[in-house]
């Protein structure tokens, strides 16, 4: 491919709210150089001179694999809400993609999708999403982030700590690949480190109160392996045949058409019927599934990748806005905060919505030492973290095993309502829209409940179930196509 026109250049540099002003202008560093980490950064563009990306890892200098990314081999669905805010946050990365291979696919038009309440009709157009390799997603992000002149990347250093007191973090001690240990100060430091974040530890470590920690583990693993597509680069839908939590195991089957005319299969189940990573049974899982649609697509289908496991997925929230006395200086954010099971697409979205939670922030306030501005930000974040929660941790709570305490009344109800929902969107444009709506987190979990939805429930589907999976005659004929080299 020739990138000579393509290749992703830097966002302009985004004044703050006071540009021109003599208001200060501050010194950000980011814990963490992922797709959160470089969110964070581009949030903070406007307002700060410098902004330090520390990351422990070598960074690809294209879309290729990092060391700190292993769920990267998995499909990853980028909901247009999330693909909207890295937008606004970003400019430009949308067409980027899509200019290196990405594929928007329509909603619900372009998707085949199998709920735990029966098939979704292809209904008319109302959102969508970004269906590519990780890889690519996070590298057109981070080459138009750092190539902000206010920002610069710490490769392969080790961030140690916090520095400062319980009252206000001044910065973060680092190691270099030297074995150097130093200090970079800061006027805010954002841990964006995942996962692994240290961001609890690190509080403690200071005087700051533990925050409380609620973990909800369905027990999910993950399989993927990449085929070559028989559609070639002809359009093809998202298949997903989801699970149904109150059926266990939670067996789901995912096929992504991805960039170079690839095929990304997403395989996962909960305790008691989870995937391996045996190539020869890979197939025989996903027709194991609730529908064997994605296996019956990938049987002709030529492998090009051995098949990739992934078992940390468990549901996990750290309720830092909650915490009586948050230092200023310091915010977590996506994955250092909460992390939801994958099965739902929601961790990048969240990141984003997170960063730009962030900038409207530090916008409104400016970015200075104003008291309790980074206990501004934190509880900013925490509204888009919440209604992923709910909506992941929700849903597996009812998995054997997940959680020490069984979910309760209200928690019950609210499954039955949104079984009733699944059920409705099967027949009703109105609910599946309004679904769609809070799924690709473009809306507030609330549109579920206004006076038309809640009337549509009430009333059900209005048409008879589909009783397959609603390909075309065009789709089958491409999914049997002799498959070519690109």
């Amino acid at each position: 491919m020739n990138t000579s026109d393509t290749t992703p250049s830097g966002p302009s540099r985004r004044p703050g709210p006071t540009a021109g002003s003599s208001a200060p202008r501050g010194r950000a560093v980011v814990v963490g150089g992922g797709l959160a980490g470089m969110l964070a950064a581009a949030a903070l563009g406007g307002h700060c001179d410098e902004i330090t990306v520390i990351e422990q890892d070598t960074l690809p200098a294209g879309a290729e694999p990092r060391k700190g990314l292993p769920q990267a081999r998995h499909g990853h669905m980028l909901w247009c809400g999330g693909a909207e805010a890295m937008e606004r946050l970003v400019p430009g990365v949308l067409e980027s993609w899509l200019a290196f291979g990405a594929r928007r696919i329509p909603l619900t038009s372009g998707m085949i999708g199998l709920s735990p309440q029966g098939w979704y009709r292809r209904w008319p157009d109302s959102h969508y999403l970004i269906s590519c390799g990780r890889d690519l997603l996070d590298w057109v992000v981070r080459e138009r982030v750092t190539a902000h002149p206010s920002v610069s990347v710490l490769e392969r250093t080790k961030a140690l700590s916090l520095t400062g007191t319980a009252n206000r973090v001044t910065g973060v001690r680092v190691r270099g690949e030297d074995g150097v240990e130093r200090v970079v100060d800061a006027d805010l430091v954002v841990d964006a480190a995942g996962r692994g974040s240290h961001a609890q530890r690190w509080l403690t470590e200071l005087g700051v109160p533990a925050a409380k920690e609620e973990v909800v583990d369905a027990g999910t693993v993950y399989a993927s392996r990449l085929y070559r597509s028989p559609a070639g680069q002809a359009p093809f839908p998202v298949v997903s045949v989801q699970a149904d939590v109150h059926a266990p195991p939670g067996r789901t089957a995912v096929l992504l058409p991805i960039e170079n005319s690839q095929w990304l299969i997403t395989l996962s189940g909960t305790r008691g019927g989870r995937p391996t990573g045996d190539d020869e049974s890979f197939v025989a899982f996903a027709a194991a599934s609730r529908h064997p649609v994605v296996a019956e697509l990938i049987a002709g289908a030529e492998p090009l990748s051995e098949v990739s496991v992934y078992a940390n997925t468990a549901n996990r929230r750290r309720y830092f806005e909650r915490v009586g006395s948050w230092p200023e200086g310091f915010a977590a954010i996506g994955d250092a905060v909460a992390v939801s099971n994958p099965v739902y697409g929601h961790g990048m979205s969240v990141a984003a919505l997170s960063a730009l939670a962030l900038r409207r922030v530090v916008d409104e306030r400016g970015f200075s030492t104003t008291r309790g501005l980074a206990r501004r930000i934190q509880r900013a974040m925490a509204r888009p973290v919440a209604m992923a929660w709910t909506l992941s941790a929700g849903q597996d709570a009812f998995y054997p095993g997940a959680t020490t305490r069984p979910p309760g009344a209200a928690e019950r109800l609210l499954s039955r309502y949104v079984d009733r929902l699944m059920l409705t969107a099967t027949g009703n444009y109105t609910v599946a829209t309004a679904l769609t709506e809070v799924m690709t987190l473009s809306g507030p979990a609330g549109g579920l409940v206004r006076p038309r939805v809640l009337l549509a429930a009430l009333a059900g589907p209005g048409r008879p179930q589909l009783t397959a999976p609603p390909l075309t005659d065009r789709e089958l004929a491409l999914a049997q196509s002799p498959q070519k080299t690109p």
